[in-house]
């Protein structure tokens, strides 16, 4: 028999670990380490089906059983025992499931590995709490009515030790384990959308493993339907009333809005606004990003709920990020992504019908450019190149511009802090909320946005997310904001506030883009490698996620988008 220390005092993980967790461990190494180390919780309907029936199994519970809840020091476990009855003066631990018990080819019932694993370390810790002998362990699987009887032997005692054992190693492990080979499980995991098992299948070292007929299934979660709720209005100010948020506005210039926490994602502050703390606490509570940003859209920071510090996901960015020439790999692959989105820009222009011959000739300049950008050997000449292409593309911007709109909108060259035109004020604001939203994906996902790995540390905009936004600034500003020009959407004197040659967005200026920009966000798009779509929002999340992998031996899709 293999001997385990459970008593290991320099493991520095030894607080009990939940029997859940072995259950999950059974099921897939991954799966425990996203929820037990990571700390990642995300509940399916599946979930949400368990506990209903646990709910219904209390209340119509007898006086022949009871439910505990158990640790042992000894064993390192400890958990809820469904159900304990007797038998023959033996305690019987029961465990019930929703679902379908395991069947052989034969069609003879058993347990799931991992079921099986969680009642033997219920049987354990019934034995090692309440001095009494468990022979037998059963687990009763509601949805075909089966009652399947496990002996807690010597085997089942050896494997109850051994994933105690095993589940300590990756407690105090910075890896996580592979995705799993076995797909089927994966399909009703919770955690798929953290994990993203099928894009990692899909492309192993940038490089397709499935053949162009299999595309992955989309395990990523459907778009959140929650609203940003920007709030614009000086002295305006947001409370908690309930479950509701409540804003008001100074001097009662409107009445307030009640909206209910639900479906509220994310609250903005715009310049000098107020919100209570009962409010801040409200927002943790229920996972609601808050932000701030200046009157005129610079980002000043973020409120960020404690729980998505996780350690070991900033430990291996730090690690993988101080690689220079890793660094500069992913670098080049985000350069080359914005430089095919502007040039693609300016190849929309010249489909236009008319002869443009200098957009052309700018558009043959930056491909050139591009594609020297890819033989970068430092970032120093990668961000030369990155400079270079991007004044190509501004001094070709304006003849974008329809020949009809009002002078006021025209533009020559891009400039800011501050903006000297109107155009630049809407890309200037338009780069300072789009910037925020790139900060709540990373906290989402859980990685420092302070620590990148192209751009410098030189402002309090943090690097990380300058990193990402870059994939995004065509995407979800310089296109929204052409098309409004060209549609006339603004009125250049009362959307605009212009003084000593500096301009501001007005507050009703500031809410047209912004209705703009959420639009534009809500809008689907096709993901041009793993071919299925999802809203701008959604793809902002995915995009952090998918560059977490990069330094997780399971890179290769990050910063692929393009625009066609």
């Amino acid at each position: 028999m293999a001997v385990y220390n459970l008593d290991d005092k320099t493991d520095t993980s030894n607080e009990l670990l939940r029997v859940n967790s072995l259950h999950a461990l059974t099921y897939c190494p991954r799966l425990f380490y996203l929820e037990e180390v990571e700390e990642y919780y995300t509940q399916n309907e599946e979930v949400f089906q368990g506990r209903r029936l646990h709910v219904e199994l209390e209340k119509a519970a007898d006086d022949d059983q009871v439910s505990l809840s158990l640790d042992s020091v000894a064993l390192g476990i400890r958990g809820r025992v469904d159900a304990i009855k007797t038998k023959n003066g033996a305690y019987v631990p029961y465990e019930h499931k929703k679902g379908k018990c395991r069947r052989d080819e034969n069609g003879i019932a058993s347990a799931w590995p991992s079921d099986r694993i969680q009642v033997l370390a219920y049987g354990m810790l019934i034995e090692a709490t309440m001095d009494k002998s468990v022979h037998e362990c059963r687990i009763r699987y509601h949805t075909d009515n089966i009652t399947v009887t496990i002996p807690l032997d010597a085997a089942g005692r050896e494997e109850v030790l051994s994933s105690i054992q095993r589940a300590r190693e990756l407690r105090n492990s910075l890896e996580r384990p592979p995705v799993t080979e076995n797909e089927k499980l994966c399909v009703r995991c919770s955690l798929a959308a953290v994990c993203l098992p099928e894009e990692v299948r899909f492309i192993k070292n940038g490089e397709r493993v499935s053949c162009e007929a299999e595309k992955p299934l989309r395990l990523f979660p459907p778009d959140d339907d929650r609203k940003v709720v920007h709030i614009v209005e000086p002295g305006a100010r947001v409370s908690r009333s309930g479950e509701r948020l409540k804003v008001e506005y100074k001097l009662d210039e409107k009445p307030p809005v009640l909206m209910p926490v639900s479906d509220v994602g994310q609250i903005v502050i715009h310049g000098y606004s107020q919100i209570s703390t009962q409010c801040v606490r409200l927002c943790v509570e229920e996972d609601i990003g808050l932000h701030y940003l200046t009157g005129g859209g610079n980002y000043l920071g973020s409120f960020l709920p404690a729980k998505r510090t996780r350690v070991q996901q900033k430990i291996r960015q730090f690690q993988a990020l101080t690689n220079q020439d890793f660094c500069l790999k992913l670098a080049k692959r985000l350069v080359d992504c914005r430089a095919d989105m502007q040039r693609q820009v300016l190849m929309r222009g010249l489909r236009r019908g008319e002869e443009r011959p200098e957009l052309a000739r700018i558009a043959k300049q930056m491909k050139v450019l591009q594609r020297h950008a890819k033989d970068a050997n430092c970032l120093d000449r990668l961000r030369g190149f990155e400079g270079s292409i991007g004044a190509l593309y501004f001094s070709a911007f304006g003849k974008l511009l329809g020949e009809d709109i009002p002078e006021e909108m025209s533009f020559s060259h891009r400039n800011r802090r501050p903006p000297k035109d109107r155009v630049n004020a809407l890309l200037g604001y338009g780069y300072g909320v789009l910037l925020k939203d790139v900060v709540q994906a990373i906290h989402v996902v859980g990685l420092e946005p302070a620590f990148g790995f192209y751009h410098q540390p030189r402002s309090s905009a943090p690097p990380l997310a300058l990193d990402v936004m870059e994939i995004f600034r065509v995407l979800l500003v310089d296109i929204p904001v052409l098309n409004s020009i060209n549609r006339q959407q603004w009125d250049p004197v009362a959307d605009f506030i212009v003084t000593n040659q500096k301009v501001w967005l007005s507050n009703e200026g500031k809410k047209k883009f912004l209705g703009i920009y959420e639009r534009r966000k809500a809008d689907s798009w096709k993901h041009p490698v793993i071919e299925y779509s999802m809203n701008y929002s959604r793809i902002l999340e995915l995009e952090v996620r998918l560059l977490e992998k990069e330094w997780m031996s399971e890179g290769g899709l990050f910063a692929r988008l393009r625009l066609r």
